[in-house]
């Protein structure tokens, strides 16, 4: 798993590629990659998907404690990109419910004002 971090419109952008896995465990989790920008004041955070062909519980839990954080603070988190496979996931554990998810990742960036 690769997470490039960007900026555009004071989003913050996490552009994971790769399988969100617990055998894959990097030094720095996306979790502490969004706590990261939340404590530099950072309180917009969109997680682009599109090039995740796989994710375990592991990944699923990292996300839900990204958008926890996020909330916490008063933040607002979102994700895009998402495949179908990937939402199944999203919509059996109800999350999607919870998380707002984007297909398509300019329209995201545009919601978030």
């Amino acid at each position: 798993m690769v997470i490039k971090t960007r900026e555009a419109e004071k989003v913050v952008i996490f552009d994971v590629e790769g399988e969100i896995r617990r055998s894959d465990i990097p030094q720095q989790t996306l979790h502490s990659l969004v706590e990261a920008q939340l404590d530099r004041g950072r309180r917009k955070v969109l997680v682009n998907l599109r090039d995740v062909g796989f994710i375990d519980s592991f990944g699923v839990g990292q996300i839900l404690a990204s958008y926890t954080s996020t909330q916490n603070l008063g933040g607002t988190f979102k994700l895009c990109g998402i495949s179908k496979r990937l939402l199944l996931i999203f919509q059996i554990t109800m999350l999607d419910k919870v998380i707002q998810i984007h297909e398509d990742c300019d329209r995201a960036l545009e919601s978030f004002d």
